[in-house]
């Protein structure tokens, strides 16, 4: 038997392997040691034979309410995805694989590979409308990349979205293929509509430095980024450093901060109530954009969320905070589930990269309900 995390996105710390039935592994924490949950590691043994992987720490972990009614995935095949029987007990997290081929890897969610994303950019630029654009390098000197959809008229509504600011949650590059394959793809109309309204600007991933470490919040300095963006700097933060930069250049009329929470087995908007100069104008755009959200997917839902802020008591390091109240536009979190969504169950996958692509196109139509009240 051999236990390997050594590959992008890897993360898991092998303490004994001498027993198949107590296997017994740790997660390595995020660089600053403040954050971890987001293990993905290749186990290989005999076919036909059972494995038990504990992971020990799970209880020390960053949200140890997100282990439960938790359930890993793993693939044999790195394409198609499915969960595995999984407790938690007693601060440790229990994995029971049945080996049905000789190598299988066990994650957290369902990785988004670094590869993958360069696929994801050079796909997308082959479109008439679509231009890449280097905003700059990362600590690990790795690209930030921009995709631009649109003519860049200047009339037109400025529409921004970033994923990934938290690397370990990849259901949100999920989201942003989905989205992106719905928008270029000329037989859809809501995209068409949309592109003679809007542009778009798109970070799929704003940390990929994090993403190929394994981390699950920060990047390479240590730093959680959406807790960077009021005050944003070259050597803690390059990457929200450098879409603010970029953002004062196109303007934004409409936000959208594409997450993953750990706990909550729900679908929901996490909103700029709590800024300073939140109006009326703002609530109503937001109350629209979350009703034909609802309508679009039946996955999303506004019961369950996070605590909606006191006027004026916002974290203004958080990106929605800071851009809805720079720019004075719409501007919401979209937080998706690691575990099922309790909304509309599925016992035997979870919440999954298609679900979250699925979710990406119904943004689309929430953003063009919305996008003629945007200025």
């Amino acid at each position: 038997m051999h236990i390997t995390a050594n590959f992008d996105a890897g993360n898991i710390e092998v303490i004994n392997s001498d027993d198949k039935k107590d296997i017994q592994l740790a997660i390595r924490p995020d660089f600053g040691g403040e954050f971890f949950q987001w293990f993905n590691f290749r186990l290989s043994g005999q076919v036909g034979e059972q494995y038990v992987l504990n992971i020990m720490n799970a209880g020390e972990s960053s949200y140890p309410t997100g282990w439960e009614n938790y359930q890993a995935v793993a693939s044999y095949d790195r394409q198609h995805w499915f969960r595995l029987p999984t407790t938690y007990k007693d601060g440790k997290l229990t994995i029971v694989a049945d080996l049905e081929y000789t190598t299988i890897q066990i994650a957290y969610f369902t990785p988004y590979s670094y590869e993958r994303h360069q696929d994801l950019l050079v796909a997308a630029q082959e479109h008439p409308l679509v231009t890449l654009e280097h905003l700059g390098e990362t600590l690990d000197q790795r690209d930030l990349t921009l995709i631009k959809v649109g003519d860049g008229d200047t009339s037109k509504r400025n529409i921004w979205i970033t994923a990934r600011q938290h690397p370990g949650e990849t259901m949100a590059e999920w989201l942003v293929e989905g989205l992106l394959q719905s928008l270029l793809d000329s037989d859809n109309a809501t995209s068409r509509l949309l592109l003679d309204k809007a542009n778009f600007y798109i970070v799929p991933n704003m940390n990929p430095d994090g993403s190929v470490r394994g981390h699950l919040r920060t990047n390479a300095a240590g730093s959680n980024l959406n807790r960077e963006w009021l005050n944003p700097s070259l050597e803690k933060s390059p990457e929200v450093f450098y879409v603010i930069n970029k953002m004062e250049k196109t303007g934004v009329d409409l936000f959208y901060d594409v997450h993953g929470d750990e706990a909550l087995p729900y679908v929901f908007l996490a909103g700029s109530q709590g800024a300073p100069s939140y109006n009326e104008r703002l609530a109503h755009l937001r109350d629209k954009f979350s009703d034909v959200l609802k309508l679009a997917s039946a996955d999303f839902q506004s019961e369950f969320g996070y605590d909606i802020d006191a006027p004026g008591t916002a974290n203004m390091t958080l990106a929605t905070n800071w851009v809805a109240e720079r720019f004075d536009c719409l501007a919401n979190t979209l937080e998706m589930p690691f575990k099922d969504n309790d909304n509309v169950p599925d016992a035997d996958m979870g919440w999954s990269p298609e679900r979250s692509a699925k979710l990406g196109e119904a943004s689309l139509i929430a953003m063009l309900a919305v996008v003629d009240e945007l200025r």
